[in-house]
C-alpha cells in the first residue's frame, strides 16, 4: 500500500472507517486498539490502523498552521487585549492596548501579515487586563473601536467610548460617549459586534444603579452616533456577575444575540436572550446547558458566542476548572479544562478557542470537529474573529507569554474565506 493513500483513505478501504472513530472515545492514558469487525490486508495495513487510531487518541493534536508576529515587545512592550475584526471585504484589523493608548494595526493579505500599528486615540486611565480593553468591529464602509476610560480609572470613573473610521483605520474620528449616565461603564467591560447592513451594537456592564446590569446600545451611522441605549438583562438577585464580559453577536439574518455570567441563587450560570428588531426589545433571558456552577465569587471569564451561516448560535464558556460549547436549548458539552473561551463564525461553521491557563495552550476546535488543536504552547486573552457576512477569513490572535521571545501579540489565518 502507498503512503499517499494511507493519508487519504478511500471509504472502501479500512482506513475510512479508523478515521470516523470518535476522539471522544480514546482516553489519552490507553492504549488504541483495533477497531473490530474492520477486516485487515497483510501485517502492513494492520500496523497502519494502529497507527491511525493512536493519532485518534492524541490529547492534543497540532494544528497544521503556522502563525505570525504582530506587535514586537521592542516597539510595544506594554501591548495588552488584542482583539480582531473582518470586512465583509476580507480586510483584517487588530486592535490592543499599551498604557493608556490604543492602536490598531491592518492586514491587506487576509492576515498572512500586518502593517505598523497606529494610534486610535489615548485616555486618561484605560480600563485594560482581564478581558478589559479594546473591542473592534468592521463594516463594508466603517470600522469601530470602543474602550472604556476614565479620568482616574480603577473602577473609579469610566465612559464606554467610541472611535470610528471611514478609511480602512488610516485615520480616527471621536471619541463619542455610548452610555447616556455618566461612569456607568465604570467596571470597563463590553463588546462590540457588527450586522451584515452595517448595523454596530455594543453592550456593557453598567453600575448606574450601584448594582451590575447588562446594557446595550446601537450605531446605525458608523459609530458616529449612538441611541435607543436600554437595559437588556437586571437579576432579580439585584447583579450579575460583576467581573465577567458580556458578548455579543449578529446572525446572518440580523438577529441580535446577546450572552453574560448571571448571579441568581448562590450560581454563577450563563445567560443568554436573542432579539429580532435590532436591540430595541430582547426576548426573556434563559440559562444556558443544565449544569449549574455554585459559587460565591466571580471567575473573571466570560466566554465566547458566535452565529453560523444558518442562523445557528454556539457559546463557549468555562464552569469552574472546564470549558463547554453549548447552543441554546440544548445540553453542554465538555471540551476540557481551560478558560477564556472565544468563538467565531466562518463560512464552514463556528470556530472556538480558548486557552488552559494565564498563560496556557492556546486551544482551537474547528467546525465539524470534535479534536482540538493546539494554536500556541504558551499564550492567554486569545480570540478569534470572521467576517459579519460568514464569507471572510478567519482570523485568531492572542497575547504571547512575558518571557516567550520577542512577540508581544500573534495571530494565525485558521480558514481564508470564499
Amino acid at each position: 500500500m502507498q503512503i499517499n493513500s494511507l493519508l487519504a483513505p478511500h471509504p472502501s478501504t479500512p482506513l475510512y472507517f479508523i478515521g470516523l472513530l470518535s476522539a471522544a472515545k480514546c482516553e489519552s492514558n490507553q492504549k488504541a486498539k483495533i477497531l473490530k469487525g474492520v477486516k485487515t490486508v497483510g501485517r502492513i495495513v494492520l500496523i497502519t490502523e494502529t497507527f491511525f487510531a493512536t493519532l485518534l487518541c492524541l490529547p492534543r493534536p497540532v494544528a497544521a498552521v503556522e502563525s505570525v508576529s504582530v506587535v514586537m515587545k521592542p516597539a510595544f512592550p506594554e501591548a495588552r487585549q488584542p482583539q480582531v475584526a473582518v470586512s465583509p471585504l476580507g480586510k483584517v484589523y487588530l486592535v490592543f492596548g499599551a498604557g493608556n493608548s490604543i492602536f490598531c494595526t491592518v492586514s491587506d493579505n487576509g492576515g498572512k501579515s500586518f502593517g505598523q500599528p497606529s494610534k486610535v486615540g489615548q485616555v486618561g486611565a484605560l480600563a485594560l487586563g482581564m478581558r478589559r480593553g479594546p473591542r473592534i468591529a468592521a463594516a463594508e464602509k466603517s470600522v469601530v473601536v470602543t474602550a472604556v476610560g476614565g479620568e482616574r480609572g480603577h473602577g473609579q470613573d469610566g465612559d464606554l467610548l467610541a472611535w470610528r473610521s471611514d478609511d480602512g483605520a488610516k485615520t480616527w474620528k471621536g471619541p463619542v460617549q455610548v452610555n447616556g449616565v455618566p461612569a456607568a461603564a465604570r467596571e470597563g467591560l463590553h463588546h462590540l459586534a457588527a450586522a451584515p447592513d452595517g448595523t454596530f451594537y455594543c453592550v456593557w456592564l453598567d453600575l448606574r444603579e450601584k448594582k451590575t446590569q447588562v446594557y446595550g446600545a446601537r450605531s446605525t451611522d458608523g459609530g458616529d452616533s449612538w441611541h435607543d441605549e436600554r437595559l437588556i438583562y437586571k437579576s432579580p438577585d439585584g447583579s450579575v456577575c460583576q467581573c465577567c464580559q458580556p458578548q455579543v453577536a449578529y446572525g446572518p439574518d440580523g438577529g441580535l444575540h446577546v450572552m453574560w455570567r448571571n448571579q441568581l441563587s448562590g450560581n454563577r450560570d450563563m445567560y443568554f436572550v436573542n432579539s429580532k428588531d435590532n436591540g430595541r426589545t430582547f426576548d426573556r433571558a434563559a440559562k444556558l446547558g443544565h449544569g449549574t456552577w455554585p459559587l460565591d465569587a466571580c471567575p473573571m471569564d466570560g466566554g465566547g458566542l458566535a452565529c453560523d451561516t444558518d442562523g445557528r448560535v454556539v457559546t463557549i464558556w468555562r464552569r469552574d476548572k472546564e470549558i463547554f460549547r453549548c447552543s441554546p436549548g440544548e445540553s453542554e458539552t465538555l471540551l476540557g479544562e481551560g478558560g477564556q473561551g472565544w468563538a467565531a463564525a466562518g463560512a464552514d461553521g463556528v470556530y472556538l478557542t480558548w486557552t488552559t491557563g494565564r498563560p496556557g495552550h492556546v486551544m482551537l476546535l474547528r467546525p465539524n470537529s470534535d479534536t482540538p488543536a493546539e494554536l500556541a504552547e504558551r499564550g492567554s486573552n486569545c480570540v478569534v474573529a470572521g467576517a459579519a457576512n460568514g464569507k471572510g477569513p478567519v482570523i485568531a490572535a492572542w497575547e504571547c507569554a512575558d518571557n516567550d521571545g520577542p512577540d508581544r501579540i500573534r495571530a494565525v489565518v485558521l480558514d481564508r474565506g470564499r
